[in-house]
């Protein structure tokens, strides 16, 4: 089945395509393919290649969903985004990051491109006159994330695009918070997808893996790099993968509707401060949200406690206290204490994240059973 040229809906591209079955004897299901050594006659197939038959099934699944001509799944999504970012820039060129990054790409980027000689700014992405004044002679790539993690602040896709089709530049986004199933950056003009598979792709906290999704040129340069750096995916994980794209869209759905009714909710509660979720008329990105993001806003929003946040969590009884995000089941974090915390205490300040700040990542569990065991906590 032709992953670009069909025009399925996204439940059946997550459920059909990519998925050829077995063969040999007539199962529905792919097989899993462990071997680490090919027959070189006819291709020469090799897992650290990026070609062997469990990758390329994922990979297939996932350009259809993101609307891509090719693509390539890793280990992680810091392998993903580290790949991409590197197969771009050489010594001497600059990176135009968005400022507010989760913080493991803050921390690679301020840690390692200085290293290799590339240069980078962490701007404001909101206003983009701003951001364009940014801008160098040597920008090779502009790298955005949205919605961020962990404010969900939306940034304006097209726009970025339109800019960097004027100054010639490569863009890439970390298109994971939003997921394939709600947003589609190559459809606004994004050249570069990226994704932690961990989340969402993932969807049941049990995997880890990053994606990669592009043209069929930019996909070749990233994989020359990718080979290089060896940050590939074996073939079980890369099955666990396939299974759990075939229920993508089915899962999203029902985080997309616990989410929004879960902050409409919270808005409405005095013990709840701010609330960050773009499906809310009153944020103040709303407007583009509705217009780059078709599926749905997603299942992740944030909101300030007004009381003891680790009190707070220390009540919830169906919420569970982790990192990571994305699963079937609904968990919540404190950004300070885990995903933001290599950033100094200034320079979440300056982003806005504030000690009270809580991440919620909504499952698929009922809604009001959600709902009960925030008021119950409160």
């Amino acid at each position: 089945m032709a992953a670009n040229s069909n025009k399925l809906s996204k439940l059946t591209q997550s459920v059909h395509v990519g998925s050829k079955g077995d063969s040999l004897y007539g199962g529905v299901v792919n097989p899993i393919y462990p071997s680490a050594a090919y027959d070189y006659e006819t291709e020469v197939r090799y897992p650290r290649y990026f070609n062997t038959p469990n990758q390329k099934a994922v990979v297939e699944k996932l350009v259809a969903l993101e609307n891509g001509e090719d693509g390539l799944v890793f280990s992680s999504g810091m392998a993903a985004i580290m790949t991409s970012l590197f197969a771009m820039l050489k010594s001497g060129d600059h990176v135009l990051f968005q400022n507010d990054l989760y913080g493991g790409t803050h921390h690679a980027a301020v840690t390692e491109l200085n290293r290799y000689g590339m240069e980078y700014s962490m701007v404001d992405v909101s206003d983009l006159k701003t951001f364009e004044k940014a801008i160098r002679k040597n920008t090779k790539v502009i790298y955005v994330e949205t919605p961020s993690n962990p404010l969900l602040k939306i940034t304006d896709l097209k726009g970025v695009a339109k800019l960097a089709r004027k100054h010639g530049i490569i863009t890439i986004i970390d298109n994971t918070f939003a997921s394939p199933v709600n947003q589609n950056p190559i459809d606004l003009g994004i050249d570069i997808v990226t994704h932690s598979g961990t989340k969402y792709i993932g969807g049941h906290s049990d995997i880890t893996c990053g994606v990669v999704v592009s043209s069929k040129k930019l996909t070749d340069i990233i994989r020359k790099s990718a080979v290089n750096f060896g940050g590939t995916l074996e073939a079980q994980t890369c099955y666990l993968v396939e299974r759990s794209l075939k229920t993508i869209v089915l899962r999203v759905q029902q985080q997309n509707k616990n989410a929004l009714a879960l902050a409409r909710f919270m808005e409405s509660e005095p013990k709840i401060g701010n609330v960050f979720y773009p499906g809310l008329k009153t944020h103040p990105s709303h407007a583009i949200a509705k217009k780059q993001m078709p599926g749905g806003f997603g299942g992740m929003l944030s909101f300030e406690v007004k009381g003891d946040p680790a009190k707070f969590l220390s009540k919830l009884k169906l919420i569970k206290r982790a990192i990571s995000l994305g699963g079937v089941e609904s968990t919540i974090t404190s950004p300070v204490r885990t995903s933001h915390a290599k950033l100094s205490a200034a320079e979440r300040k300056s982003l806005g994240i504030s000690d009270k700040l809580l991440r919620f990542s909504v499952g698929i569990e009922e809604t009001e059973d959600l709902i009960n065991d925030i008021k119950q906590a409160l």
